[in-house]
């Protein structure tokens, strides 16, 4: 079974984070929500996620993937905290995936482990670079770095990060039964 950590702190977007979780779970895949200030976390509309554990007590020895929702608060926190960018960078180096979506990408390449194409929140991209941004896709896969744009593309994020994980049958089952054909 694959594993990946959800990192959550605040000001996370909440329709990305729930999506993802969800949508990883229906999969089989081991999702573990991860606080990164505390066990419960506030999003950017105010709704509180209880984490499964803190980011700092996560082995990341057997985690497959790590995933960045998006919301700028949170993507603040989550590119100024230690831990979460030494961790991106020990998965570039390790070659597992890394995923990010919305304004999360900035994270990323404050971390210095986002590929050359990607996607974003439209206007993120600015905080971030022009070269190498699709502002058409609804998903980009660059390498073992995936990324998306934001909350209404959190579900196709998610489906591809299943596909990435699971397969493309495991990927193609659950599409249907989402009845996500706009993927």
């Amino acid at each position: 079974m694959s594993k990946i950590v959800v990192p959550l702190a605040s000001g996370f977007e909440e329709i990305e984070a729930v999506s993802i979780i969800d949508v990883c779970r229906r999969a089989g895949i081991d999702v573990i929500v991860a606080g990164v200030e505390g066990w419960e976390v506030l999003g950017a509309n105010k709704i509180e996620i209880k984490c499964d554990s803190l980011f700092e007590n996560i082995d990341f020895e057997s985690v497959d993937m790590i995933v960045l929702p998006g919301g700028f608060g949170g993507t603040e926190i989550l590119s100024k905290n230690h831990l979460v960018q030494s961790t991106l960078k020990n998965f570039k180096a390790d070659g597992k995936y890394i995923g990010a979506i919305c304004a999360a990408p900035i994270a990323l390449e404050k971390a210095g482990v986002l590929n050359q194409n990607f996607t974003c929140y439209p206007s993120c991209e600015e905080y971030i670079r022009i070269d190498g941004y699709d502002k058409n896709k609804k998903v980009v896969l660059d390498g073992k770095v995936i990324t998306s744009r934001g909350p209404a593309t959190a579900i196709c994020f998610g489906l591809e990060i299943v596909k990435l994980l699971e397969g493309k049958e495991m990927y193609e089952t659950l599409k249907g039964g989402l009845l996500a054909d706009f993927c």
